[in-house]
């Protein structure tokens, strides 16, 4: 088969083209052939070693049809999305023609929507929906806060809770960016300069929960801009993984104040986290209805995986990025 393998540890140039034998799918496996897959950060840190040693194929997800289900649950040819479960990072993962998945972290779907469509949706929408409403336990008419709402993350999130009927305050570094928050259904978008506490203070605004895809650079700041038993969840670091120095919970943290963290490529699909609390097929009809806008920004073939990760790193893609193979 034909994949996608990291060389060395480094920048989007040691992604290099091969032949590998396919993969034979083991009990408890599913055999998937990939059709296209999603590109996350997640890849990047593991790409340039940031994640120490990574399987040598990456890939966190990928959309395509079972090739192969050892188990009989899942008949050949059906449409299927896979994400985690190791892939990637502790074995072989997406950016192949075929890819072996953990059964549990493969959701059948019934979808009309094409294949890069489809490939934009389970890492980042199981994600969000995961630490909106699983974490955060977001209810209609509440507002939350989307830090680092630009990325495809971000904006899942924004999509998400403004579908489910909570206000939405979105943030962005750029003030250009705004039109796009506000066309996701943003209630209100802030220039997030690292410091929003102040300003939403004088604003009058009350912010029930945040989530936080910028990470530790601003730690401190979110748990200081949410209301008085309000709730937090870090789900990123696009500010970079410097820890918080010297963080003090008797400072740090106000009093009342939840602080969680969610990280999917850790803990989806597995028993304390199971897959199937996440709606994936309703997610996925209601972006094929347009209910949710979770189209892909920009689509790349397989032979030009190494701009793709150029531009994803450069962070001017605003919204998901999605690989076709022919």
């Amino acid at each position: 088969m034909k994949a996608i393998v990291i060389s060395a540890p480094g920048g989007p140039e040691v992604l290099t083209a091969t032949e590998l034998p396919d993969p034979v799918a083991a009990e408890g496996e599913v055999l998937v052939r990939v059709a296209a897959f999603g590109l996350n950060h997640a890849e990047s840190y593991m790409r340039s070693g940031a994640w120490g040693t990574v399987a040598a194929v990456p890939g966190i997800e990928c959309a395509g049809v079972v090739e192969h289900d050892p188990s009989g649950r899942l008949p050949a040819g059906t449409r299927v999305v896979a994400l985690l479960g190791g892939m990637g990072r502790v074995r072989n993962g997406s950016y192949a023609e075929l890819v072996t998945v953990p059964a549990t972290n493969v959701v059948a779907v019934r979808s009309s929507l094409g294949w890069a469509e489809l490939a934009a949706i389970p890492e980042v929408y199981a994600t969000a929906w995961s630490g909106l409403f699983g974490t955060l336990d977001l209810r209609p008419g509440e507002t939350v806060l989307v830090r680092g709402a630009t990325s495809s993350l971000g904006q899942a999130a924004v999509n998400l809770a403004v579908e489910q009927g909570s206000k939405v305050i979105a943030t962005t570094r750029n003030p250009e960016h705004a039109l796009l928050l506000k066309e996701l259904g943003a209630d209100d978008v802030l220039i997030d300069d690292g410091a929003l506490a102040v300003g939403i203070t004088q604003l009058g605004l009350a912010v029930d929960a945040v989530f936080d895809v910028v990470g530790n650079s601003v730690l401190r700041d979110s748990l200081a801009l949410v209301r008085p038993r309000g709730r937090v969840c870090q789900l990123g670091f696009l500010g970079g993984f410097e820890p918080v120095r010297d963080f003090d919970p008797i400072a740090d943290l106000p009093s009342g104040v939840r602080l969680s963290f969610f990280g999917s490529a850790f803990v989806l699909g597995t028993p304390a986290f199971p897959l199937s609390d996440v709606p994936l097929d309703e997610i996925c009809a209601k972006a094929a209805s347009g209910a949710l806008l979770a189209r892909p920004k920009r689509v790349f073939s397989f032979d030009e995986i190494v701009e793709a990760h150029r531009v994803m790193e450069a962070g001017k893609a605003l919204g998901k990025l999605v690989v076709v193979l022919d």
